[in-house]
C-alpha cells in the first residue's frame, strides 16, 4: 500500500510530524501498536461466526440465507463507516476518534452474545461500524510515528496483523466455543477485551493540536468528490472487491461448512484447513506488495496473485477431495489473495496528493460494500441450489463457481488499471 494516505497534523507540544519525517515519534508508535490489537480483534470477530454456524442457526432460528444475511450485516456498516472514519481522523485526530470506534465494536460484540435475534442484528451492525476505524486509524498513527523509510513496513505489518486475526478467529476460536466456553460467552469476553483496548488507546494516543477548519461538518467529505469522480478509483475498488469476495464470503463465512458438510472432514480439521487461507494472506500481502515496489510495476504482481488464486481455487473445487495437500492448497490460495491489496496502492497513485487519505476510505467503501451484498447473495444461491435440501458437496461445488467468476471478472477489470509503479513512470 502507499504510505502517503493520511494528511499530516501536529501532535500537541511536539515538533511537526509528517509522512516524510526522518525521526521516530514514540508516542504515536506506541499508539499504533495498541491500534494493531484493535485491528487484530476486529478481524478475529469478523471470521469467528464461520466456526459456530450450527450454534447460531439454532439460537436465532434462521435459514441458511437468513444466517448469511445476519453475518454479512457487518460489511454494510463497515463499508459506510470506512468513509466516516477517514474523514473523522482528518478533522479531529486519533485521540478520541479511534476509541469511539472500539466502543462501537465492544457494544456490538456484547449485544451479539445476548442471544436475542434483533439484538444480534443490531450488534453485527455496530461491530462493522466500529471495525471500520481500525485500519484507517492504524495507518494514520503509523504515518505520524514512523520515518518515511519505515512506513511501508509499518503498513505491511498492519495488514499482516489483521489477517492473522482472521486466521485466529477460526482455528483459535473453534476449540474455545466447543470446549472451554460457550459461543455466547465468547462474544461477551471479546467485548470486555475490546473495552480494555479502548482504555489503553485513550491513555496512549497523543492529543492533536486543534486546527480551525472552514465550513460545517459535511465539508470533511469534500475530498471524496475528487476520488469518486475518477474512473480509475472505481476500477480499483471493484477489482479489489471481487478478489476479496472468495475470502470474505467464501472462506470466512462458508469455508468451514464447505469442508465439514461437503468433504465430510472432521470439524476440528475443517477449521484448521480453512484458517490456512487468511494465514496465507499474512504472508502473501506484504510479499506481493514488496515485489510490486521492488520492480516498480504494480500490475505484474497483481496478475501473478490472481493466477495463483485461479489455479488453487479451481483445484480445490474441481479436483476430487483430498487429492492435493489440503493445508498447502489453502495457504497458496490465501497467498495469491494478498494481491487484492495492490489496488489499494494504485488508487492512491491515480489520485491527487491532497486526497490520498480519502482514497483509502473510498476503496474500503467499494470493497466491503460488495462484501455486504455478496454475503446474502451467497446464502440465497446455496439455498436455491439446495432447493430446501441439505448442503451437499455438489451444491457447494456449484456455488463455488461464483468465486471463480469473481476472480476472472476482477482480473478483467484489472486489465484497465493504469500502471503506476516507478518503473512505468520513468518509462
Amino acid at each position: 500500500m502507499s504510505v502517503q494516505s493520511i494528511p499530516v497534523t501536529r501532535p500537541k507540544s511536539s515538533a511537526p510530524v509528517s509522512a516524510v519525517s526522518s525521526q521516530f515519534h514514540v508516542a504515536f508508535v506506541v499508539a499504533w501498536g495498541i491500534c494493531l490489537l484493535f485491528y487484530f480483534l476486529q478481524y478475529a470477530v469478523r471470521s469467528a461466526p464461520s466456526v459456530m454456524i450450527p450454534e447460531l442457526t439454532q439460537a436465532f432460528g434462521l435459514t441458511t440465507l437468513g444466517l448469511s444475511s445476519l453475518v454479512g450485516l457487518y460489511y454494510y456498516t463497515y463499508s459506510l463507516f470506512a468513509l466516516v472514519s477517514g474523514a473523522s481522523l482528518d478533522r479531529w485526530g486519533a485521540k478520541y476518534t479511534i476509541p469511539v470506534g472500539i466502543f462501537f465494536l465492544a457494544v456490538g460484540l456484547m449485544m451479539f452474545g445476548i442471544g436475542a435475534t434483533w439484538m444480534a442484528y443490531v450488534g453485527r451492525l455496530l461491530q462493522g461500524a466500529g471495525a471500520a476505524f481500525a485500519f484507517v486509524g492504524a495507518v494514520y498513527l503509523a504515518t505520524h510515528g514512523f520515518p518515511a523509510r519505515y512506513l511501508a513496513t509499518a503498513i505491511g505489518f498492519t495488514q499482516m496483523m489483521g489477517m492473522l486475526g482472521g486466521s485466529v478467529g477460526q482455528f483459535g476460536v473453534a476449540p474455545l466455543v466447543h470446549g472451554v466456553i460457550g459461543w455466547q460467552q465468547f462474544w461477551f469476553y471479546s467485548g470486555i477485551v475490546a473495552l480494555v483496548v479502548m482504555v489503553a488507546m485513550l491513555i496512549a494516543t497523543p492529543r492533536r493540536e486543534e486546527r480551525t477548519r472552514p465550513g460545517n461538518v459535511w465539508t470533511m467529505f469534500a475530498p471524496y468528490k475528487t476520488v469518486l469522480s475518477n474512473p480509475q478509483s472505481y476500477l480499483c475498488g471493484f477489482s479489489a472487491g471481487l478478489l476479496f469476495l472468495p475470502t470474505t464470503i467464501g472462506t470466512m463465512i462458508w469455508g468451514v461448512h464447505f469442508l465439514s458438510e461437503g468433504w465430510h472432514v472432521q470439524y476440528a480439521e475443517a477449521v484448521n484447513r480453512a484458517s490456512m487461507i487468511p494465514l496465507g494472506w499474512v504472508i502473501g500481502a506484504p510479499v506481493l506488495g514488496y515485489i510490486a515496489d521492488h520492480f516498480g510495476r504494480r500490475k505484474p504482481a497483481l496478475f501473478a496473485g490472481i493466477a495463483l488464486m485461479l489455479i488453487t481455487g479451481a483445484a480445490a473445487i474441481y479436483l476430487p477431495p483430498n487429492s492435493l495437500p489440503p493445508y498447502l492448497i489453502g495457504f497458496l490460495f490465501g497467498f495469491g489473495s494478498g494481491a487484492a491489496m495492490i489496488p489499494y496502492s494504485i488508487i492512491k497513485e491515480v489520485n491527487p496528493d491532497e486526497v490520498k487519505g480519502s482514497a483509502t476510505g473510498a476503496i474500503n467503501f467499494l470493497v466491503f460494500g460488495m462484501s455486504a451484498f455478496g454475503a446474502p447473495a451467497a446464502g440465497w444461491l446455496l439455498q436455491k441450489l439446495a432447493a430446501g435440501g441439505a448442503l451437499t458437496l455438489d451444491i457447494f461445488d456449484k456455488g463455488a463457481n461464483a468465486a471463480i467468476v469473481c476472480i476472472i471478472v476482477g482480473a478483467f477489470l484489472a486489465l484497465f488499471l493504469k500502471e503506476t509503479g516507478f518503473a512505468a513512470r520513468k518509462a
